[in-house]
């Protein structure tokens, strides 16, 4: 057999993500936002404000995903845009006093422009010297925030407090209740866009840049201003779950957005599947509950177990969420032919 009958014989490896295959089925979508939607209605406020969690950080996740399995672009400093987005809202709230809401797209804007401002000189980089780039912003970013003639507004070392909002109309719920809701929202918001976004022409661009960098600019696809824009979108879309990481938490402080926060981003998106936007809420329910469960089974070697439960899952399941979900997927399908 010949080198090139060889080359087509061979099995591909699961790396790229077919457009179909980006998302869930109809049927499986309405199912995942049907139990969302009266989660909250039989568990604990405390259950309410994990579960908030993980949707802040899957939005967190997506946007990481565009920017890394959509581009192809490695990037370890997402905690800058989120802490950016954070305090972006935070001192709109406090210091301005403006409606919580309004501060999220003033924060996705002021990310989009930070992140696509940083893209221009990363253009340079690619691959791990792109990664020790953005490795840099995040290990600086903290220690900006505490830079004495910006601490009127930022509350230095200490940080900044922010109010907590109650139910608009009187609606009878707890408060962590509608932001639970409210984030729902803007999560489903954010990930009906994104795969809107990855199905478009400038989807296309963005996976052929992915794919062969060469290859796009040959065809006409602009590497350069794409390239950015991914940056700026992921920036932004992160900067929105920055600021509703504040108010969720109700406090924002620059010890809150070390480089641990862009690395347990990262692993979200790579126990998720990267590339595959619905497993972004996996990986979200990975880096929340995941820790408190290694806490549980040995609180002075949590660490370790949680390495040992993170070894284990990368083992099985080299693909992440997205490898068991593709594997379930068929496995129906052969069971409904039978």
């Amino acid at each position: 057999m010949s080198a090139v009958q060889e080359t087509v014989t061979e099995a591909p490896a699961i790396d790229a993500v077919p457009k179909r295959a980006m998302t869930l089925s109809l049927g499986t979508s309405l199912t995942v936002l049907a139990l969302l939607l009266v989660f909250p209605l039989f568990v604990k406020n405390f259950i309410v404000f994990q579960m908030t969690t993980v949707l802040i950080y899957a939005i967190a996740v997506l946007a990481l995903n565009i920017l890394t399995g959509g581009s192809g672009q490695f990037s370890l400093g997402q905690s800058a845009f989120y802490a950016l987005g954070a305090y972006t809202s935070a001192i709109l709230i406090e210091h301005g006093n403006m409606n919580y809401a309004l501060t999220l797209p003033i924060a996705g804007l002021v990310c989009f422009a930070f992140g696509f401002l940083f893209g221009l000189p990363a253009l340079r980089l690619s691959g791990v010297y792109l990664a020790l780039a953005t490795f840099a912003l995040a290990t600086a970013m903290p220690q900006f925030l505490k830079l004495g003639f910006i601490e009127h507004w930022t509350g230095g070392v200490q940080g900044l407090v922010v109010t907590k909002p109650d139910a608009p109309f009187g609606l009878p719920m707890s408060q962590d209740m509608w932001l639970y809701y409210f984030t729902l929202a803007i999560a489903i918001g954010i990930y009906v866009a994104s795969v809107n976004l990855l199905r478009s022409r400038s989807g296309r661009a963005l996976m052929a840049i992915r794919d062969n960098e060469i290859a796009a600019s040959a065809m006409g696809v602009d590497v350069a201003l794409y390239k950015t824009l991914a940056f700026g979108v992921s920036a932004a879309i992160t900067g929105v779950a920055g600021g509703l990481g504040a108010i969720a938490v109700q406090f924002v402080a620059p010890d809150s957005y070390t480089i641990q926060l862009s690395i347990a981003l990262f692993l979200g998106m790579v126990v998720g599947g990267v590339g595959w936007l619905p497993g972004s809420i996996v990986g979200a329910a990975f880096i929340v509950f995941v820790p408190n469960i290694a806490e549980g089974i040995s609180k002075g070697l949590s660490g370790a177990v949680f390495g040992v439960l993170l070894f284990i899952v990368i083992f099985l399941v080299p693909h992440g969420a997205r490898q068991v979900a593709f594997v379930a997927q068929s496995l129906i399908g052969k069971i409904r032919k039978n």
